[in-house]
């Protein structure tokens, strides 16, 4: 009996060590070899994982980054600092250009007139799911923080009048909430860009002002008085050319619905209506001057 189980014992042993054998010459044979670039490129990622470049996690990054498929700076997040440490790696130039963050093109919020009082899940998708959503504002941010959940920075909030807000100092630029927004409404921005048009509603000018408060109607006064051709209306509503915007905001002074950010106050556009009036009264008086000297040349 004892030397039958010492055989199966020993049996055994042997089996193991066989097949270990094989599992040990299986593993070189069909090793596959990583490029060691890979984990070097990834340890240079954010490591948030949030999906922000498009690929299944930092490792997919990684993994597109190194062949070709995306590009250094893939990793929004990771900043310039290891971007150029990544084009290292690589053997390619250091990405150049200023830092962009996300913005919501949407001030209408509170000043946005619903339809009915949308009673479900707090997710902006599930929302557009019940008769597109509660907004008459076809175009209006929904308020109900899918993109606040996709950052995961911290820089996206609900901000007091309803709307989605971005805070520049802590967004990385990853768009993870653009991703996340149903009505595509959240853009890529210069950082160093402080005007902006908060209104994507395309709707004709009184269809627009029945929907908000706050709708751009496409009136082009802002491209009108832009003195750097910076502001155009496309597609009905405003659009600003950001490699020719100074940040003089003359188009927030004039525009009659707040649709571009920061808004000016009362009092600012009171004042530039004044100062608007008196270069009109100066330029009647100078061409009346020229016409009567004029005719007294004749």
């Amino acid at each position: 009996m004892i030397s039958n189980i010492i055989a199966a014992v020993v049996v055994l042993g042997v089996l193991g060590a066989v097949f270990g054998l094989v599992l040990a010459v299986a593993s070189k044979v069909f090793e596959v070899k990583k490029d060691p670039r890979e984990e070097a490129i990834l340890s240079h990622l954010a490591g948030a994982n949030c999906g922000g470049c498009g690929y299944p996690g930092c490792a997919g990054c990684a993994a597109a980054i190194l062949a070709g498929n995306a590009p250094v700076n893939a990793c929004a997040p990771a900043g310039a600092e290891n971007a150029a440490a990544i084009a290292a790696i690589m053997g390619q130039e250091a990405p150049s250009g200023e830092r962009q963050v996300a913005f919501v093109r949407c001030n209408g919020g509170i000043n946005a007139k619903k339809r009915f009082d949308y009673v479900g899940v707090k997710d902006c998708m599930a929302a557009t799911k019940v008769a597109a959503g509660p907004l008459e504002c076809a175009f209006g941010c929904l308020g109900f923080g899918s993109c606040v959940a996709a950052c995961q920075f911290g820089a996206m909030s609900i901000g007091p009048n309803g709307s989605a807000v971005v805070d520049p100092d802590k967004c990385t630029n990853c768009m993870a909430c653009a991703n996340a927004c149903p009505r595509r409404l959240i853009v890529s921005v210069p950082a160093s860009k402080k005007v902006h048009v908060a209104c994507a509603n395309q709707d004709k000018g009184k269809a627009a002002m029945s929907v908000c408060a706050n709708a751009c109607i496409g009136c082009g006064l802002c491209q009108k008085e832009c003195k750097k051709d910076a502001v155009h209306v496309v597609n009905g509503v405003a659009v600003i050319d950001y490699d020719k915007c100074v940040g003089c905001k003359l188009c927030t002074k004039v525009c009659p619905r707040d649709a571009i950010l920061p808004i000016a106050t009362a009092e600012e556009k009171e004042k530039y209506k004044e100062i608007k009036k008196k270069q009109a009264e100066k330029a009647a008086a100078a061409k009346k001057a020229a016409e009567e000297a004029a005719a007294a040349a004749k």
